[in-house]
């Protein structure tokens, strides 16, 4: 059995055989309810530098002696703090029993002024069950590839617009990735990014798909 647990923004932890943790925000987070010593991850995802995504990574990464996942650009910045492990779009790790892949968004991505490689998400394989991180991204058509290769189960798309797909664009980069269910996620963090994920809910279960809205800390078991 696979635990998701949304931690806020686009903060996640995937738990089961091993615990994932996916673009740590939290102590600038405002709408987080943890602290960044509570999470005790196996390995730490990010999908790119930019600080809502990042800026806990280091500090969790020394606390639980986690390695860090990241863009070969950014694993180089990160490395003389804690221990990397670098990858770009296309390619593939085994960590402990699962496999993470890295493929394509569409954004930036730079690390406290740096330039910090290509912005990416990520399919996490684990138990059997396939979890897109779809990282800060517009939809784009090369999702159909996402959809029809990596046969995502669950999709954890941004919605907040402005820097990245909103409600509209992240419906249909659902109908390209086909995933049974989607999770919504980078919206109402800070004011630019404001959605309604009632909206998005109806939007998507009227498109054909399961839409779970959980509330912050919220487990969800699959």
């Amino acid at each position: 059995m696979v635990n998701i647990i949304w931690h806020g923004h686009a903060c996640f932890s995937i738990e089961g055989k091993i615990n994932v943790l996916i673009d740590p925000f939290i102590e600038k987070n405002p709408v987080a309810k943890i602290k960044p010593g509570s999470l005790n991850p196996d390995i730490i995802l990010i999908t790119h530098g930019h600080f809502d995504h990042a800026d806990d990574a280091v500090a969790i990464s020394k606390n639980s002696k986690a390695p860090v996942l990241a863009s070969f650009e950014l694993s180089q910045i990160l490395k003389n703090e804690i221990e990397t492990m670098d990858i770009n779009p296309g390619g593939t790790v085994e960590f402990k029993g699962i496999k993470i892949t890295a493929v394509n968004a569409i954004h930036s991505s730079s690390y406290n002024g740096l330039y910090a490689g290509i912005p990416m998400g990520y399919i996490i394989d684990m138990d059997g069950t396939k979890i897109y991180h779809a990282g800060d991204t517009a939809y784009f058509k090369d999702m159909e590839l996402i959809g029809n290769i990596n046969k995502p189960d669950i999709s954890l798309l941004p919605i907040g617009g402005h820097y990245t797909m909103d409600i509209d664009g992240s419906i249909e980069a659902l109908k390209m990735l086909k995933s049974k269910t989607v999770i919504p996620m980078h919206y109402n963090t800070f004011p630019p990014i404001g959605a309604n994920p009632d909206e998005f809910k109806n939007k998507a279960e009227k498109a054909g798909f399961k839409s779970i809205i959980p509330e912050v800390e919220e487990v969800i078991n699959l």
